[in-house]
């Protein structure tokens, strides 16, 4: 318990310190890259381009290790793994503007042949006779447990920068993937800011490699901007929740490694990004699982009150236990099945309702049809009063016998 709160306040040493810091600012950057992705659908790219780092990630090892005997130098790997992507998501942009393969063609074919290539040299570096080939296994699930602190600093600044060209790129990244056409029409060069965008895509994976490894660094960039998703449909705070859902997710994932050593740091960051998700797939006040059940409980109770109220104003028998159940609470009906006061009044009110929609249905199919079941609702909350008092005087006079309704004969 004393080593989980250590590692919960920041208190578990100065490099802990450091690697959580780093990882936290990693998940609020790849929270903030990956809402842009995800705006412009083009999530699937950052899975080509994680698992291009992986050649170049290799090759580079096997440069350095042939210079001076241990390939475990952080700047060269990662400059490698830049490398190798950048070249993997040049060949997914040509393939996809030169050739009739669609994106998601080119980038399963990028993703298989640079993957494969970095299995090979792999392989390959298990042979040579050099120090560090076990390390190279931290870069694909994560590992910070062995993190030195000239690491941690260098991915804490990395990911610092990344923040800082997220802030200063905030609006034309947002008019490119919320509207290309009105971003057009305000002077934002659209090739040259997917080129941006991309570019910082590239970097976030590269900068989490040693956090959250490659294969698992796709979810860092995928799974917050999804989970802002069930709380926003605003844009700009899409952006602000992801990058706070991501950077939770790097804190909670690092802290938990801290305490267990043993268990990958991607894995379990990954891991607490999902728990957000899920939390926020059950609870969101609008888009959570919970919202829609209790949306879904209001729209039955009031389907049952309408038909209920109506059978009354038509003096019509009501049969179904559920319409009764919830006529007797709201005070229509007694116990014995017949209307109260109350219940004639509510009846007469929906009778007229109905009568007014049916009307403006005929008369304004267009726009009744936009409304779906709000219906339901009175029609004074979604109708201006002067269109009401209109089908009032246009309304043809009904005939026959209404029950309690209190219609015309």
């Amino acid at each position: 318990m004393d080593a989980w709160l250590a590692a919960l306040t920041l208190s578990a040493g100065y490099n802990t310190r450091l690697v959580t810091l780093g990882a936290l600012l990693l998940g609020a950057a790849a929270g903030m890259v990956g809402s842009h992705v995800l705006l412009r659908q083009r999530a699937l790219i950052s899975d080509a381009v994680s698992h291009a780092t992986l050649p170049g990630l290799a090759a580079a090892f096997i440069l350095i290790a042939l210079v001076q005997g241990d390939g475990r130098w952080l700047p060269g790997l990662l400059l490698g793994a830049a490398a190798s992507a950048a070249l993997g998501l040049a060949a997914v942009q040509a393939m996809s503007r030169h050739t009739r393969l669609g994106e998601d063609s080119a980038i399963g074919a990028v993703l298989s042949v640079f993957f494969g290539l970095g299995v090979v040299l792999l392989t390959v570096i298990q042979a040579m006779p050099v120090a560090g080939q076990a390390g190279l296994s931290g870069y694909l699930v994560g590992a910070t447990a062995g993190m030195l602190a000239s690491e941690a600093y260098l991915l804490g600044a990395m990911a610092l920068g990344l923040l800082v060209a997220l802030v200063i790129l905030r609006r034309p990244l947002l008019l490119l993937c919320f509207d290309p056409e009105h971003a057009w029409t305000q002077g934002v060069d659209l090739r040259r800011t997917d080129t941006w965008l991309l570019g910082l895509l590239l970097a976030v994976t590269v900068v989490g490699l040693r956090v959250t490894g490659l294969i698992l660094i796709v979810a860092l960039t995928i799974i917050p901007p999804v989970t802002a998703r069930f709380w926003t449909d605003r844009p700009h705070a899409l952006v602000v929740i992801a990058a706070g859902a991501g950077a939770l997710a790097g804190y909670l994932g690092v802290t938990l490694s801290s305490v267990h050593p043993r268990l990958p740091s991607g894995a379990l960051v990954v891991l607490a990004a999902f728990t957000l998700f899920l939390v926020s797939l059950l609870i969101a006040p609008r888009r959570g699982l919970l919202a829609h059940l209790v949306d879904r409980y209001r729209f039955v109770r009031r389907v049952h009150c309408r038909q209920g109220l109506l059978a009354l104003a038509r003096g019509e028998a009501i049969f179904d236990p559920t319409t009764l159940r919830i006529l007797r609470r709201l005070g229509h009906i007694r116990r014995d099945g017949l209307a109260t006061a109350q219940g004639r009044a509510a009846a007469r009110d929906a009778h007229q309702e109905e009568r007014l929609w049916t009307y403006y249905r005929h008369a304004y199919p267009e726009e009744a049809a936009q409304l779906g079941s709000r219906r339901l609702e009175p029609i004074s909350r979604l109708l201006p009063p002067d269109l009401i008092d209109e089908l009032e005087r246009r309304l043809p006079p009904e005939s026959g016998d209404q029950g309690v309704s209190g219609g015309r004969r």
